[in-house]
């Protein structure tokens, strides 16, 4: 005997069994409440551009022949700020983002070294900031921007290397 024989209501796919179940009021077992459905789908997650800029800064420094970030006065105002007390060195120098719901688009400032093909390099550039932003944050990355605004050359002084012999 099948259960629509008995008596009994045949089971079909949205009420029995599926992933989540709405129960309407007054019907048995319902206290009143809807269901929420899955834990993951509960709230809104906001990320911050700075957080995106970050991720950016220290992706695009992995890759072999870029030398610095940023431009060269926002270079000049960071090796300052580094050799204050209690001063970070900023990760996010030279990357800009602009993070909407589900997309992003970033500009780079970067400095490669002499001697390297800067279109390899922009192209290493890209592969790796698209890779760890949408793998850490879940955001399309629409656009990454390079600007390559120096190359260091080998005879120039750094200033890593400057603030090094002060020490």
């Amino acid at each position: 005997m099948t259960e629509a024989q008995q008596g009994r209501p045949e089971p079909d796919d949205a009420s029995y069994g599926g992933e989540s179940r709405t129960l309407e009021k007054g019907t048995a077992g319902s206290s009143g409440r809807k269901a929420l459905g899955a834990p993951a789908s509960r709230g809104r997650t906001t990320i911050a551009d700075g957080v995106v800029e970050k991720i950016a800064g220290l992706a695009a420094r992995d890759v072999v022949g870029v030398h610095a970030m940023g431009t060269g006065l926002s270079r000049t105002f960071g090796a300052v700020r580094d050799r204050v007390p209690g001063g970070r060195t900023s990760v996010s120098r030279g990357v800009k983002a602009e993070v909407g719901e589900v997309q992003t688009a970033l500009d780079l400032d970067i400095v490669v070294d002499y001697g390297v093909s800067i279109v390899d390099v922009a192209r290493a550039v890209r592969e790796n900031v698209v890779a760890a932003v949408e793998r850490m944050t879940g955001l399309e990355v629409v656009e990454v921007n390079i600007a390559i605004g120096d190359v260091k050359l080998p005879d120039e002084d750094d200033e890593d290397d400057r603030e090094q012999r002060v020490q």
